[in-house]
C-alpha cells in the first residue's frame, strides 16, 4: 500500500491560503480508502504508545479520532489499561470544548461534529495533564499544525502551558511548511 503524494516527490504546491491547503490536504486523505487509513493507522499507534512520554505520563489528553484521522480508538483503551487517567475533549459552545474523563467506550455519545464525546462531569485540574495528543489536518516539519478551522485546540492548548504536545498525523500529512499565525499554537513534537 505504498503511495507517493505529491508533496513526498517534492512537488507539493504552495498554499498561502489555510481554506486551500485544507482542501489539498482532503484530497490526499481521499486517496486511501478506510480500510487502508486504518492500517496506515496502525503503525503509528504503536509508536504514539510506546512514546517515551506517553509511557511516563500518569494523565493523557487524547482525542477520538473521526474516520479521516489517525484512529485512536484502541489507544484511549490501551491507555486506561495501563493505568493512565485519558481526558477527551467534548465541544461546548461554537467556540470553546473542555476536558472530560474517559472510562470506555460505553461512556462516549456523539457530540458535535459527529465526534464521540464522553459523557460526564468537565476535568478542570489541567495541571496535571502531561501530555497531550493532538489531530490536526496537517502539521509541518516545525511543529505548526493546521486544524478544521474553527480553532478549538488553539484555545484550549493555551490552558495547558505545561503539557507536551504531541501532534499525530498519517505522513502524507507532514508537510514542509505550512501557514501559520500568531494565536496557532506550535506542537512539540509531531508523530506519524
Amino acid at each position: 500500500m505504498q503511495r507517493e503524494t505529491d508533496h513526498e516527490m517534492g512537488g507539493l504546491p504552495r498554499f498561502d491560503d489555510k481554506r486551500e491547503l485544507r482542501k489539498y490536504v482532503r484530497s490526499l486523505k481521499g486517496r486511501y480508502s478506510a480500510r487502508e487509513l486504518e492500517e496506515l493507522s496502525v503503525a503509528v499507534v504503536e509508536r504514539l504508545l510506546a512514546h517515551p512520554r506517553i509511557v511516563a505520563a500518569g494523565s493523557v489528553m487524547m482525542y477520538y479520532s473521526l474516520p479521516d484521522e489517525v484512529c485512536t480508538h484502541t489507544a484511549v483503551d490501551r491507555l486506561l489499561s495501563a493505568g493512565k487517567r485519558v481526558y477527551l475533549p467534548a465541544v461546548t459552545s461554537e467556540t470553546e470544548m473542555e476536558l472530560r474523563c474517559y472510562e470506555s467506550a460505553a461512556d462516549l455519545q456523539e457530540g458535535s461534529f459527529k465526534i464521540k464525546e464522553p459523557v460526564g462531569r468537565p476535568f478542570t485540574a489541567f495541571s496535571e495533564i502531561e501530555i497531550a495528543v493532538i489531530p490536526g489536518m496537517a502539521f509541518d516539519v516545525s511543529g505548526n499544525r493546521l486544524g478544521r478551522g474553527k480553532g478549538y485546540y488553539d484555545r484550549f492548548l493555551s490552558r495547558i502551558p505545561q503539557a507536551y504536545r504531541l501532534g499525530v498525523c498519517f505522513p502524507f500529512q507532514l508537510l514542509p511548511s505550512i501557514p501559520a499565525e500568531e494565536n496557532d499554537v506550535r506542537m512539540d513534537e509531531v508523530l506519524c
